[in-house]
């Protein structure tokens, strides 16, 4: 089993995208990359604490290649848009790409210059190791299996 972090606007949508994939085994939403230990929701809503929202991947790496999880990843965003997913704006919603295993960055490289080429702007994407990680509140995980009418920017039909 594989790790990788996402971060793609609102992680309510962008978790319930990638647990449909084939060879996910679990996802788990969380703050990424920032500078304060164990921010809470509201903390990072602030813009001040430098997490995103995201979502760590668990999957089958015989199953799903990084390759097209990130395919599948870049078909739900916007990646030249800085700090803003459909209508959430701010830092926290940034879009971004933070790698566990260092051996991913050049497939991840490779996926962002192939992706570059649909777009008149440059890709804004974050590619990051990752540094840190703390999952959010319950209330958050898998919140649209547990809120089915709940709101995201990502069509999910």
């Amino acid at each position: 089993m594989k790790k990788i972090v996402l971060a793609g606007g609102c992680f309510w949508g962008v978790e319930e995208y990638i647990s449909r994939i084939n060879g996910v085994i679990d996802t788990e939403v969380g703050y990424a990359n920032g500078r304060r230990k164990n921010p809470t929701y509201e903390q990072v809503c602030t813009g001040t604490t430098g997490h995103s929202e995201a979502v760590k991947v668990e999957y089958d790496q015989n199953s799903l290649s990084l390759y097209s999880l990130l395919k599948k990843f870049f078909s739900i965003i916007d990646p030249t848009i800085e700090n803003r997913q459909g209508p959430d704006r701010g830092t926290q919603y940034r879009t971004g790409i933070y790698y566990i295993n260092e051996n991913d960055k050049d497939t991840i490289l490779k996926v962002v210059q192939e992706e570059q080429k649909k777009y008149d702007k440059k890709i804004v994407t974050e590619i990051e190791p990752l540094n840190s990680f703390f999952e959010a509140e319950e209330y958050h995980q898998d919140y649209l299996k547990k809120n089915p009418n709940g709101y995201c920017h990502i069509d999910l039909s």
